[in-house]
Formats: C-alpha cells, sequence, structure tokens
C-alpha cells in the first residue's frame, strides 16, 4: 500500500483525480444499470378470438373484429339490456369481447383441491395458466426457478368475484377458500407459491394502467437487481353485468359493444376480457444465456394526471409528459418511433386528446411523407381494462416480429375533432411492411387509467442474432416430452407431430426447445430421429412405449468391461460428430501416441490399420480411451453412476471416473498392461511386466470419490486399490465378475449402463443375478449398430427410468436457437363461478340463492378443452 505524503500537494492532487475518475466510473456504471434495456423473451395469451399468441397475430393482422354479443354462460343480455340508458338496472349494449371456458380449469396440475378452485376467482386461474404458457413459451423450465429472485407482477382490477361471493344475502355459504380465492394479492403471490420463486410478487391496480404500470415496476426491479426474471402480467373478466350497468350509466360504454377508436362514430367503449403475461429479463443476461429475445423495453415512465377538468377527464399535458420521459428514460430519439400503440378507447373527448399529445411530441420528428403510424387492439377485442396494456403490448411485440404494422380497424369516418391533416400521423388500413432504415424499428405503446395514472413503454426490435460458423452436426436427435398424465402426454405428442408434419422446423431446434425449455414430469416419451419427418414418424412408438418414471431417483451403475476384441471404426461416428467426446479422444492421443508404434486414432477409426486393432497392445489402451470419453460424454450430458465396476482394463476406465487415478496415469498403465499380456516373454524376467510395475508404482492413487467395486473380490474395494501392487497384478484370480454384480445391487442399482463399444457385462449380469429382470440394463454402444442410434436409445431408456438428463449439456457442443412448440394441453374441469345473473337463473328466479348451488366439478365443453374462443 503506497503512502500519501500529506505534505505533498502533488499526491495528494493524484490521489484526488483517482478517487473523482473511480467515482465518476461508478455513476456511470449505476446509471447504466438504471437505463438498462430490458428483453422480452416469452409471451403468453388468452384474448378474445385467440388462445395463444400466434392466433392473436392472425387476429390482428387480418383486422378481424372478435367482438361478440353476451355468452348465456355469463348474463342473459337480453334481461339486462335497454337502449334508454336511465333504465334501473339496465345497459345499452349487449356486445363485448369475450373469451371462451373461463369456468375451466386444471386444478390438479397446480395442485389445487377441488373445494379452493371452487372458492378461486377465474382472474387467479387464468393468470396461472397463462404464466405458464409464457414460459413454456420463453423455453424456460420452472424447475431452474426454484428458490431464485423470479419478480412476479401482475395488472388486476375488476372486483366482480369479490361481490359475487360476498354477497350477504349467501353468507352462509363463504368458506375457508373464498378469503384467498379473492384477493388481489393472490393473484401474484399464488403465481409466485406455485412456482416455488422468492422474487417481489405484487398486484397492481391502476384501473385501465395496470398491467403497463405492473411492467413498468418489473422492469425497475430487474434494474435494481431485486430480480433476475420477471413475469409481468394483466388480467381482466367480465363475471356479471354489475360494472356495465355502472359504466353505462356513465356514458362510458359504446352501445355497439364496440371500441371505434378514431373513428367519427366513437361513443365510448367495448369492454373486452383476457389475459396476457410477458417474462422479461435484463437485455445482457438474456443475450448471455442464448435466449430468444422476442423485443426490447428500451423505456417507460409514469404520470398522474393532477388537477385535471375532472377525476377520470384525460389530461393531454400529462400524457405528453409520460411519453417524453420514457423516451428520455430509454435514450431514444423521438425520429426513431415509427409506430404508437395508442390507448384509443374510442370517445369523442379521448381520442382527439391522445392524438393531439401525440403530435405534440412526435410533431417535430415526423412529416405528412413520413408519419407517425398509429392504431389500437381495442378496436379489435374491446377494451381489457387491467389487461389492455399487456395485450396492446403484446401486439407490438409480435408486429415487431413479424415486421409488419397491422391494420387499425377503424368504422367509417374518422373523427373529425382530430386535425388529421395538421398532424404528421397516418393509421393504416391494411396491413403493411415496417419500414426501417437499417436501424431496429421502435413503437411506444400508451395506457391511460381512468384514476389518472399514465404509463408509457417504448419497444425495440430485438438485436439481431449472430450467425453462428457452420457446425458439425449430430445426425439423430432426441425429442424428450413429458406430462402430468398419460392423456395429457399423448394430447402433447399429438401436437408436436401436427408442428412436426408442417415441414417448416428444424429437427435439432424442436428438441432442444422441448428438452431444455420444459418441465419433465413422470409420464415420459421419447422420440429419435434425424428429421423433423422422421421424429413426428417416431413419436407413435414412442407413445406407445411411454412409461411413467419410478416415484424416486435411478440409482445409476457405470459397467466397465475389458475383455474382447475391437473392430476397426469403432465409436468413428462419435468421434466425427460429437466435439466433446473428440476432444476427449485427442486428448488421450496425445499421451499415448509417444507410447506405441502406431497412433491410436488411427488405430481406432482407420480401417486400412490391419489388424492392429486386435492386438492387446493397442486393444487395451484403445478401449479405455473409448470408455473414458463416453464417461464423460455422460458426464456432460448429467448422467453420473451411483457406483461402478470395471473388469481388466475396463477396471482402469472405472478407477478414473471413480477419481482413483488421474487419466494419465490410467493411459500409462493401459499401454504397459497390453503389452503385458500381449508377448510374455519366456522364463519369467519378463520386461513387459516390469514395466507394468514402474507404471503401477508411478500412478498418482487415492481412495475413490463414488463407490467402486473390485472385480478380484466382488466387494466394494478396499485399500489395496490404492497400492500400487494392485494394479501391477495381472496374474490374479478370475474376476468375481457376478459377485461384483450382486453387490451393485446390494447398493441399490437398479439401472446399469455399460460404458463401452459392446454389452459384455451386462450380459452377464442378465444371466447370472437372480433379480436381473428387475433391473434395467442399457448398453451405450452396440457392435455392428450405428453409434448414434444405439447411443440416443440409451439416452431415451435412462430419460424413461427417470434419470435427470442434462438436455443443456446435450446440446452444448451444436449451436441451437429456441423455436416456438406446443405447450401444455391442460386437463381442465369446469369449476362454474358464481355469477348472480346464472344463480338466479338456476334457482328458479330466487335473487338469494346459494352463489356455490352451480359450482360442481364437472367434464369441460369441446371450447373449454381446446382452450379457444369464440
Amino acid at each position: 500500500m503506497t503512502t500519501i505524503d500529506a505534505n505533498d500537494p502533488r499526491q495528494l492532487m493524484a490521489k484526488a483525480v483517482k478517487e473523482l475518475r473511480e467515482l465518476r466510473a461508478r455513476v456511470k456504471e449505476l446509471e447504466t444499470a438504471r437505463d438498462a434495456p430490458i428483453a422480452i423473451v416469452g409471451v403468453g395469451c388468452r384474448f378474445p378470438g385467440a388462445a395463444d399468441p400466434a392466433a392473436f397475430w392472425e387476429l390482428v393482422r387480418e383486422g378481424r373484429d372478435v367482438t361478440s354479443e353476451v355468452p348465456a354462460s355469463r348474463w342473459d343480455a337480453g334481461e339486462y339490456y335497454d337502449p334508454d340508458r336511465e333504465a334501473p338496472g339496465k345497459m345499452a349494449t349487449r356486445r363485448g369481447g369475450f373469451v371462451d371456458g373461463v369456468d375451466a380449469f386444471d386444478a390438479a396440475f397446480f395442485g389445487v383441491s377441488p373445494p379452493e378452485a371452487r372458492g378461486m376467482d377465474p382472474q387467479q386461474r387464468l393468470l396461472l395458466e397463462v404464466a405458464w404458457e409464457a414460459l413454456e413459451h420463453a423455453g424456460i423450465a420452472t424447475e431452474a426457478l426454484l428458490e431464485r429472485a423470479v419478480g412476479v407482477y401482475v395488472g388486476i382490477c375488476s372486483t366482480l368475484h369479490t361481490s359475487n361471493v360476498f354477497d350477504a344475502s349467501s353468507i352462509e355459504r363463504i368458506d375457508a377458500h373464498h378469503g384467498t380465492g379473492i384477493a388481489f394479492s393472490m393473484a401474484a403471490g399464488r403465481i409466485s407459491h406455485f412456482l416455488g420463486v422468492m422474487g417481489p410478487s405484487l398486484a397492481v391496480d391502476t384501473a385501465c394502467s395496470s398491467s403497463l404500470v405492473a411492467l413498468h415496476l418489473a422492469c425497475q426491479g430487474l434494474r435494481a437487481g431485486e430480480c433476475e426474471l420477471a413475469l409481468v402480467g394483466g388480467v381482466n373478466l367480465l363475471l356479471g353485468p354489475q360494472i356495465s350497468v355502472s359504466f353505462s350509466k356513465a356514458r362510458m360504454l359504446s352501445a355497439d359493444g364496440r371500441c371505434k377508436t378514431f373513428a367519427a362514430s366513437a361513443d365510448g367503449y367495448g369492454r373486452g376480457e383476457g389475459c396476457g403475461v410477458v417474462v422479461l429479463r435484463r437485455l445482457s443476461d438474456a443475450l448471455a444465456r442464448g435466449e430468444r429475445v422476442l423485443a426490447v423495453v428500451r423505456g417507460s415512465a409514469i404520470t398522474h394526471d393532477g388537477p385535471s377538468s375532472g377525476l377520470i377527464a384525460p389530461n393531454g399535458p400529462s400524457q405528453v409528459k409520460v411519453i417524453r420521459a420514457a423516451l428520455k428514460q430509454g435514450g431514444v430519439d423521438p425520429a426513431r418511433v415509427g409506430y404508437v400503440e395508442a390507448h384509443g378507447t374510442g370517445t369523442l373527448l379521448g381520442d382527439p386528446i391522445e392524438v393531439s399529445s401525440l403530435g405534440e411530441v412526435f410533431g417535430q420528428s415526423h412529416t405528412r411523407e413520413r408519419p407517425l403510424l398509429l392504431g389500437s387492439v381495442k378496436a379489435n377485442i374491446g377494451h381489457l381494462e387491467a389487461a389492455a396494456g399487456i395485450s396492446g403490448l403484446i401486439k407490438v411485440v409480435l408486429a415487431l416480429q413479424h415486421r409488419t404494422v397491422p391494420p387499425h380497424l377503424c368504422v367509417g369516418e374518422r373523427n373529425p375533432h382530430i386535425p388529421w391533416s395538421r398532424l404528421p400521423v397516418d393509421v393504416p388500413s391494411a396491413a403493411r411492411p415496417w419500414a426501417s432504415d437499417g436501424a431496429p424499428r421502435v413503437a411506444g405503446v400508451s395506457s391511460f387509467g381512468f384514476s389518472g395514472t399514465n404509463v408509457h413503454v417504448v419497444l425495440e426490435e430485438a438485436p439481431e442474432a449472430a450467425p453462428a460458423a457452420p457446425p458439425v452436426e449430430r445426425p439423430l436427435h432426441v425429442l424428450a416430452l413429458s406430462a402430468r398424465s398419460e392423456g395429457a402426454l399423448r394430447a402433447l405428442g399429438a401436437a408436436h407431430q401436427r408442428l412436426l408434419g408442417a415441414g417448416d422446423a428444424s429437427a435439432g431446434d424442436v428438441c432442444f426447445t422441448a428438452n431444455t425449455g420444459r418441465t419433465h414430469f413422470r409420464h415420459r416419451a421419447c422420440a429419435i430421429g434425424r428429421s423433423a419427418e422422421e421424429l413426428r414418424g417416431d413419436l407413435d412408438r414412442a407413445l406407445a412405449e411411454a412409461a411413467a418414471t419410478p416415484p424416486s431417483d435411478p440409482k445409476i451403475a457405470f459397467l466397465f468391461a475389458g475383455e474382447g476384441p475391437l473392430t476397426p471404426g469403432t465409436a468413428r461416428g462419435l468421434y466425427e460428430a460429437q466435439p466433446t467426446f473428440r476432444r476427449t479422444v485427442d486428448r488421450c492421443a496425445e499421451i499415448v501416441d509417444p507410447l506405441l508404434p502406431l497412433p491410436i486414432r488411427e488405430v481406432l477409426f482407420d480401417e486400412g490399420a490391419g489388424d492392429a486393432v486386435g492386438q492387446t497392445a493397442f486393444t487395451q489402451p484403445a478401449l479405455l480411451i473409448v470408455q473414458v470419453a463416453l464417461a464423460e460424454l455422460w458426464r456432460q450430458w448429467g448422467v453420473t453412476p451411483t457406483a461402478a465396476l470395471g473388469q481388466g482394463a475396463g477396471e482402469l476406465a472405472a478407477a478414473c471416473v471413480a477419481g482413483v487415478m488421474p487419466l494419465d496415469d490410467a493411459l500409462r498403465l493401459a499401454v504397459a498392461r497390453g503389452r503385458s499380456t500381449q508377448a510374455p516373454a519366456p522364463g519369467g524376467g519378463d520386461p513387459a511386466r516390469d514395466a507394468l510395475a514402474r507404471a503401477a508404482g508411478a500412478a498418482r492413487l487415492r481412495a475413490p470419490a463414488i463407490p467402486l467395486v473390485s472385480s478380484a473380490t466382488g466387494a466394494l474395494a478396499d485399500d489395496a486399490i490404492t497400492r500400487a501392487g494392485y494394479w501391477a497384478g495381472d496374474a490374479r484370480e478370475a474376476d468375481r465378475l457376478a459377485g461384483g454384480l450382486r453387490t451393485l445391487r446390494e447398493l441399490g442399482c437398479d439401472v446399469f449402463v455399460e460404458v463401452g463399444p459392446r454389452p459384455a457385462l451386462i450380459a452377464i449380469g442378465q444371466r447370472d443375478l437372480e433379480d436381473s429382470g428387475r433391473a434395467r440394463w442399457i448398453p451405450s454402444l452396440l457392435a455392428g449398430e450405428d453409434d448414434w442410434s444405439a447411443l440416443l436409445r440409451a439416452v431415451a431408456a435412462l430419460y424413461l427410468a427417470g434419470a435427470a438428463i442434462d438436455w443443456a449439456g446435450f446440446d452444448r457442443d451444436y449451436p441451437r436457437r429456441r423455436v416456438t412448440l406446443p405447450t401444455y394441453p391442460f386437463e381442465r374441469k369446469e369449476y362454474p363461478a358464481p355469477i348472480p345473473a346464472r344463480r338466479r337463473a338456476d334457482r328458479g328466479g330466487d335473487p338469494g340463492g346459494d352463489p356455490g348451488a352451480n359450482n360442481v366439478e364437472r367434464a369441460p365443453t369441446a371450447a373449454a378443452r381446446a382452450g379457444g374462443s369464440p
């Protein structure tokens, strides 16, 4: 440590300058973290007319109106309708945007009992399912999130379930589940609890801006390090006529139940329902993890209207302020923004204020020739209130992905109160390519709550992924599917068959996404194929051979044989197409080649090497090399042994796996051992045997790290295995392999993996073990069979046995990308929500009927099973 002379001004100045530079660097670091871009890596949704993001994109791209008359399952539209807005107990509309199957829920999947499911707000049930689908869309297996700092932020504002449940006229029906069933906090907390995550978990109610406010808070939490991943959602269900009656009286609702945004016929908004969830991560983290980035949140901001002309009246200056703040926070020039998803409820007052505010922000950066494009998804699906912001955001994410601006569904003439001729804005009536000047496309999303809370989010197109160098490719792939039940597994398999049959899927990418990006349940199936078409064809066999894994993890024994000649070309398929296998072989060759008259790779893989591979001087090291390379491959793939047993040269491989000796010592021993057994000198005094003794004496030996069974005794290895004499003594009694296999069974091993070119020890076990039929015998390779076919069948067999395959490790040597796959096929049953109109109909007109009278668990409708919407 340098001492500073307090009397030397130059030293003091240098110290001050150094500290100032460090402080500036720290400030810059903090500012960068505060404004760090956030990646959207997954999307899930259930909107009117769309049960998933793909269907939602088709809906908005085609410009469809999916509003409909109020379903009879909600309330009797005729009973509550009256064109006279002043009629008591009536509303002036019969329409809205509705999703189907809100009574249906897979309670068993989420560990919810039927009584609790009946007491839950259907909004909570919908959020659980859509959050799960968003994580699957992101390719994030939920077991990887356990006890991690994952945040859950939910926009929710509808209290109809609360009022329906806590109806004083039926108070005696309230049970213990209704309290947790109605709480907004539980909408987020239940997701966090189910996933077992420990980040921030909160519900947000700012009325119609709730879900985008939730997104803003999640971005702050990610930037502050409060969470590493965040789920952000919004939900809204129309579970009764009460709020619609109130809003109709306030003249907030349109007569035809549609949002006629930007239209002269705008007369209020049409209510809609649905749920959307996005998965967020810091962009730098998402790129480092190789995740698929759908879009980037560059900035966001929140304001309140303050002293506006009325509590629920929009405020133009506040809207201008929030948009400018979001642009500034993201460091985005207004000129880069090509599209804004407007709040756009479709009111004669609100729309002109919003468009004029946009004109003020973008008036200097855009022109009539290069206008800012506007639209609002509310014209398609209605105003989803707490879920409105997230529905608009998901629309823009999809538009950025497809590089297409979808049409805005405008009804009739444009609103004359908007000065269209003076503003540099335009509303596309047909889908159009999203133009770019080479920079990433940028869009804004606005959401304004009638409580006065406004939020604006700036989204940017995802960065272009750098093309990977042309890699070596594995010739075969494994598709691992699983579910909580046999029926769900078959449904999942059928969905993947449809995907694979579409002809546009990369087999490697589909398998990688399914294997690494899904939670693995007990009911499992594995298909193997070279292409998407082969995988599709093999799924029938895989589903027929599907199995439920045992309740406990398998105990795996590794077996290493040491007898029998090798054939030219042994494991050449792996050497040519498996980089980890190749690296291990090459590392071994560097050690043994100086000790042998021929290069070991030539002996192993070149069929022109003659009979060299059959000579024990070569066979012993060659066999060891294949075995340790296979063992390294299994280790990378997450398969580690509970115990190991080896025979002859295979015992050297077992010793390496068990940590008894390092690989280089084992290879030198294998070379010496091969020479000593191939050409014993007459009359004793064998120099090859003396060389074996020297190699054994030089080996660095230690106690095994995992149980190692000695083939010499058939029992667990004792201290003798750490002495050179054990490894130098080739002339010992016959191997006690059957006894060693029995010892492995006594250790609890129930899966036996032969790590080598042929299943020699498996044959002994199946012949000599009394309970051999209760064990699983899995060869890594088979003589005379394609390396990859045999090895991947071994992977599949281990997966079906319950082994936790490290699928990321399985594909680590190949560049892969995540693709969109079918999400989990929930097996829903119906748990009808207590809706007053429904109760009255069920009870013959009794207004004080039982709120739980219709709460019976029953099979779902066909539409609910399909997860569809009207």
